[in-house]
């Protein structure tokens, strides 16, 4: 089995970033899982095929059967295992990546938990895609604006190329109310603001623009804004030295307690653990292999 995987130093990248990337040749049979993701996880299919399997929390298995030129998303913490077929096994590229922008963009893509499988329109159309993956993988070494810049057009071929893909019609006024909100969290994210100051500023009413929200980017307001101040104080912990208490306030959040129950939410362990982990990763750079 041959391949070739990298971290990706995300510090300052809120609305998409990467985590790792890299390709990888499997043997007959290889699997990986069952495991648990904390961000997405895109594999494109470049030859040969394989199997993904998806546990459903109401019980059960979805199976997948895939070959070249399909991909599959796997979402955070969802159970998953793939395997390579025993005849043909699949050799595929993949990136991990997160952000507060990554659920919608997929969206737009028309990939979802309940279509997780890519396919291109055509065949051919798919070969854009590839490449900006292959890019990635194989240039670990550029600047991170640059890898940054090859993840949107990445981004943009998913979107594009996706047979599922919802089309976009310009900025409706269901768009500018989102936009409009998204920057007022960005501004004033550090403050002690409310759901209903936000909409009040949309001038719309707390139940449509929660609804509203929640329709366009997959999840509630409140949500948002906790993810947007979670991430936001993994740039700071990365940047400084400053107690967990200070970073929590600096973010909206005075009680560092509630703070602490919040960011495990997010990142699944505490923000202590969290900053001794990504310093040691950071360290290794490469010991946080997937698989």
């Amino acid at each position: 089995m041959q391949g070739q995987f990298s971290m990706f130093p995300h510090d300052n990248f809120l609305d998409l970033f990467m985590v790792q990337f890299g390709w990888e040749q499997c043997a007959s049979l290889h699997s990986y899982g069952p495991h648990v993701r904390n961000n997405f996880l895109f594999h494109y299919i470049i030859s040969g095929k394989g199997q993904l399997e998806v546990t459903q929390p109401e019980g059960g298995v979805r199976r997948f059967q895939l070959h070249e030129g399909t991909g599959f998303l796997i979402l955070p913490g969802q159970v998953t295992t793939y395997c390579a077929d025993q005849d043909d096994p699949w050799r595929y590229t993949w990136v991990e990546f997160g952000g507060v922008q990554a659920q919608y963009r997929l969206g737009l893509a028309g990939l979802t938990e309940q279509q997780p499988i890519y396919s291109p329109i055509q065949r051919d159309m798919a070969q854009r895609l590839q490449d900006e993956l292959l890019y990635i993988a194989n240039n670990p070494q550029a600047t991170t604006m640059n890898l940054m810049a090859h993840f949107y057009l990445f981004m943009d071929a998913l979107i594009e190329t996706s047979a599922n893909k919802q089309r976009m019609r310009g900025m409706t006024q269901q768009n500018f109310y989102i936009r409009e909100a998204t920057q007022f969290i960005e501004q004033y994210y550090k403050d002690d603001i409310k759901i209903e100051q936000i909409a009040a500023f949309c001038g719309l009413n707390r139940t449509y623009f929660s609804r509203l929200f929640k329709e366009m980017l997959g999840e509630t307001p409140q949500e948002y804004l906790a993810r947007y101040r979670v991430n936001k104080s993994m740039e700071i912990m990365r940047g400084t030295s400053l107690s967990i208490g200070e970073i929590a306030a600096m973010v909206g959040y005075p009680n560092q307690m509630y703070f602490s129950k919040v960011f495990r939410k997010y990142q699944g362990v505490p923000p202590r653990t969290w900053r001794q982990q990504d310093s040691q990763v950071v360290e290794g750079n490469g010991s946080g292999r997937k698989g």
